[in-house]
């Protein structure tokens, strides 16, 4: 727990798409008392478009400028529990914040298998549009190989997301509220 003081920023969870950043960011903020706050939410709220339609008219570049704008503001305010994108962690700037030793970021770490399942299920799948030009299952191998080690690099703490929801966001809020405790 050592190398967890001082974490008095905000909680940020990364992990791939559907491995349950959003729900888990409710459970932890109602535990905390911290605000939720989605990036890929806000992104939208604020553009006045899907994450579909920006990708479609703009690029996937595009997109990602747009994601880092929103996740620096995020730093920049009252401590919160922040969702982000699950691509988040492929700009350096990103990753830089994420790993800034004021703020408590969570791997939500999830095999291809469980993400295959979870997005095949998602009742809004257009709000996920494509990655590439692979077969959906083949895009969730390739682009999760690539990005397990830019989560892993940017993680203080790296959770099963297979495991129930609410063993996951004790174990988050436990951390982050001993640490404030420590801190006084």
């Amino acid at each position: 727990m050592s190398g967890l003081k001082n974490k008095k920023g905000n909680i940020y969870l990364t992990g791939y798409r559907a491995s349950g950043k959003t729900t888990l960011a409710g459970e932890i903020a109602g535990k905390t008392g911290l605000t939720r706050v989605d990036t890929d939410e806000l992104l939208q709220q604020e553009q006045g478009r899907s994450i579909q339609e920006i990708v479609a008219e703009h690029g996937w570049e595009h997109f990602r400028e747009l994601e880092s704008k929103v996740l620096q503001r995020t730093a920049g305010s009252v401590p919160m529990v922040v969702a982000t994108g699950g691509g988040v962690v492929l700009e350096s700037v990103n990753r830089e914040l994420l790993k800034d030793s004021r703020h408590l970021t969570v791997y939500l770490q999830a095999d291809a298998d469980l993400i295959f399942s979870r997005l095949a299920e998602d009742p809004k799948p257009g709000q996920r549009p494509a990655l590439s030009d692979l077969d959906f299952k083949e895009e969730i191998n390739v682009t999760l190989e690539k990005r397990q080690v830019l989560y892993r690099e940017c993680a203080d703490v790296v959770l099963a997301a297979d495991q129930p929801l609410e063993l996951l966001a004790e174990e988050v809020s436990r951390i982050y509220l001993n640490n404030q405790q420590e801190g006084k």
